[in-house]
């Protein structure tokens, strides 16, 4: 029989997986059989098969898993995460719908929220300061900072949480991990040395330990995020401000873009939902 082990996942490569004993020891692992359902951030049950290698067995039951979905298949991103936060940035310019996709996953799972706005040395701050006014006035929190300059006031939002970071390329995402954990790099040049020096190059997500309650998964880059996986009546509850309107339409099942007596296109025009915000909502869900 083969020593069973417990370990969480701190990186995922494809199939290859690394997973960390309590006591610091890695392993390189792979899931039984074909398909795999792994993710950044499991709590899994490994086989040793070798001296630094082993067969992941089973995947605890999870508190929380953030992924995104299209009509064919799911991408997970990270599990037992307490808490997303959303990289956007001066410049580039962000999408608006990807940040209010990624608030919607996380609405989903109940998990907590930050939107970050990074480069706030640029120029560009006031316009992209206006672009998330919608949803500061919604209750969202957003922290201003440069992450080439000082990432301190991020710290006090980490403490306790195992928070996941997430934003399309450009945000200064990268830039914000290595500041805020300056041995990053070199966790990146020992898990590529782990898994043959980068033979195994599609990164899903890495676990960093910022001491021993507060964790940072990091994630690439995503242009697209898909919620295939929450219905309608899901999307529209996690728009926060159309709490207070919804069920008052004229019709059950109005889908709140050219429906007579449609209570949020009504509040909307009053001024109490933002325009903005009830376009992005008909994009994601089609109408």
């Amino acid at each position: 029989m083969s020593e069973k082990l417990q370990g969480q996942i701190i990186a995922a490569f494809g199939r290859h997986y690394l997973a960390e004993l309590p006591g610091g020891e890695i392993l390189e692992c792979v899931p039984r059989g074909k398909k795999s359902e792994v993710a950044c951030g499991d709590n899994v049950e490994i086989a040793r098969t070798g001296t630094d290698q082993g067969v992941i067995d089973r995947i605890a039951p999870r508190k929380t898993l953030l992924y995104r979905s299209d009509a064919f298949k799911q991408k997970l991103i990270a599990a037992n995460v307490t808490q997303i936060i959303v990289v956007v940035a001066t410049e580039p310019s962000f999408n608006d719908e990807l940040l209010a996709r990624c608030l919607l996953a996380a609405h989903d799972q109940n998990l907590d929220t930050l939107i970050v706005l990074n480069k706030c040395d640029l120029p560009q701050t006031a316009a992209a300061r206006a672009q998330l006014a919608p949803y500061s006035k919604i209750g969202y929190r957003l922290l201003e900072l440069s992450a080439k300059q000082d990432v301190a006031p991020l710290l006090p939002y980490l403490q306790g949480h195992t928070s996941v970071l997430v934003g399309q390329s450009g945000m200064g995402k990268s830039t914000l991990i290595n500041a805020l954990i300056p041995e990053a790099h070199a966790a990146t040049r020992e898990i590529s040395t782990v898994l043959d020096s980068g033979k195994h190059t599609t990164t899903h997500a890495k676990l960093y330990h910022l001491n021993s309650n507060s964790h940072l998964i990091d994630c690439p880059g995503v242009q697209l995020f898909g919620l295939h996986h929450l219905d309608f009546a899901a999307i529209e509850r996690s728009f926060p401000e159309f709490l207070p309107y919804l069920g008052h339409c004229r019709f059950a099942n109005c889908s709140h873009s050219h429906e007579p007596d449609c209570a949020i296109r009504k509040a909307t025009a009053d001024g109490n939902i933002d325009e903005r915000r009830l376009k992005l909502f008909q994009q994601i869900t089609g109408h």
